[in-house]
């Protein structure tokens, strides 16, 4: 991986990197945060939102405090591929900086949108290869991320410890967003989408005997909430299920970076916590 800039921060050090990924076969993008010491460290790796990039996280959150009290590294990939060559939409929900972490299978997505084999295959090796972890590893994110992050450690519970996010979109079968993207990407065969709903495969079991808790922060001021997020359905499948599952609903709070930095070293010491254990 090739360094692109480096800065010094709560003792540790922020690498931002690029490189050619095999998976979605253009150059992608990230941020890593190591903390002081020679390590190893366990790894959090955090999936942002729509039409986010790598920065977004490194730059707003204010993750890297907490990080670096409790010794572990943070990786913020980009959200999709992009360049030239890449297929895009004009609008903000789809294409470029909305990968929905998904394999896409339908035309013209499909070359290059392989959001979840890059997460989960390349690169985590990359991340093992190049930094000194414990090959152990917890996952997180916010809102299209915070789907990602679920449905990721639920269909690879083998590679997270554990899992939590910020106002994810709960059941993307059923909102407009997911709708939208799910077409796009997967086609119309929604047994195809249900592999990627996080209520859905909840309530079909796939959290059984892994996680021993999942956190969602989300607030009751999110303009998405009604519509779009439905974190209802997330509680109703943990029941249905038997999984425990730890929504907080926080008053005041909006979708933005604002609601993050208020709650992340909550997320940052849930998956300490687990990952030392």
């Amino acid at each position: 991986m090739e360094t692109v800039k480096i800065h010094a921060v709560h003792g540790g050090t922020l690498r931002y990197l690029k490189h050619d990924s095999a998976a979605t076969g253009t150059p992608m993008t990230l941020s890593v945060f190591t903390p002081a010491g020679e390590g190893p460290f366990p790894v959090l790796i955090w999936l942002s939102g729509l039409t986010c990039t790598e920065d977004n996280f490194t730059t707003k959150a204010g993750a890297y405090k907490a990080a670096a009290q409790h010794g572990v590294i943070i990786v913020a990939p980009d959200t999709s591929p992009r360049g030239e060559g890449v297929a895009d939409d004009a609008a903000y929900d789809l294409g470029q900086g909305a990968g929905f972490y998904v394999d896409a299978t339908q035309a013209p997505w499909a070359p290059h949108f392989r959001m979840e084999s890059y997460v989960t295959d390349e690169l985590i090796a990359l991340i093992d290869a190049e930094f000194p972890t414990t090959k152990t590893r917890s996952i997180f994110g916010h809102s299209m991320g915070g789907h990602g992050a679920l449905t990721l450690a639920l269909r690879h519970p083998e590679l997270f410890t554990s899992v939590s996010a910020f106002a994810p979109i709960s059941s993307p079968t059923r909102c407009a967003w997911g709708e939208k993207a799910f077409s796009a990407y997967l086609g119309e065969d929604r047994a195809e989408w249900a592999k990627h709903d996080t209520a859905l495969l909840i309530e079909g079991g796939a959290a059984a005997g892994v996680f021993d808790d999942i956190l969602v922060d989300q607030g009751d001021a999110d303009p998405f909430l009604t519509d779009q997020l439905k974190p209802e359905l997330l509680v109703a499948a943990a029941k249905a299920a038997g999984q425990r599952l730890t929504l907080r609903m926080q008053p005041g709070y909006d979708h933005s970076y604002f609601f993050m930095a208020s709650f992340v070293d909550d997320h940052v010491a849930f998956h300490a916590t687990r990952l030392k254990a």
